[in-house]
């Protein structure tokens, strides 16, 4: 497996992020992904640390669980987010948050797609982050 930084020129200010691409199966998109400080997902902050992002049974669903897949820290809603040149590398399109808020995860991309997916926030927590970072937030 293959140890790769993460750079995002979608966010100003960048968490680092180390990611291994390792799945069972391609539809399962099974990723690890090192944040080197806390990240926000919709409804929970998670601190640095490696975490599983993943299609649990292939589902249209993402899952974030802990590094060994043992604590299910959230299943999200996303919706798919297009771009017109795919990496080789998995990417975290990050929220410019101010000094003091975590960095928000707004989309990934798996390794190869062009699409990616979007996370979607319940609305309250949308207008917050959107406010904050003075940018468009998907919300349901």
């Amino acid at each position: 497996m293959k140890s790769v930084m993460i750079s995002s020129v979608l966010a100003a200010a960048l968490v680092g992020v180390l990611a291994v691409s390792a799945g069972a199966s391609e539809c399962d998109k099974l990723t690890y992904l090192t944040f080197s400080g806390p990240v926000g997902l919709p409804g929970v902050t998670l601190p640095a640390g490696t975490y599983q992002f993943s299609h649990p049974d292939c589902s249209g669903v993402l899952r974030v669980s802990s590094q060994d897949g043992s604590t299910v820290y959230g299943t999200f809603l996303t919706a798919l987010e297009d771009r017109t040149t795919p990496s080789q590398q998995t990417e975290v399109v990050l929220a410019e948050m101010p000094v003091g808020w975590a960095e928000v995860i707004k989309a990934w991309f798996y390794p190869g797609d062009t699409t990616g997916e979007a996370l979607i926030f319940p609305k309250k927590e949308a207008d917050e982050v959107a406010g904050a970072a003075q940018r468009i937030v998907l919300a349901e």
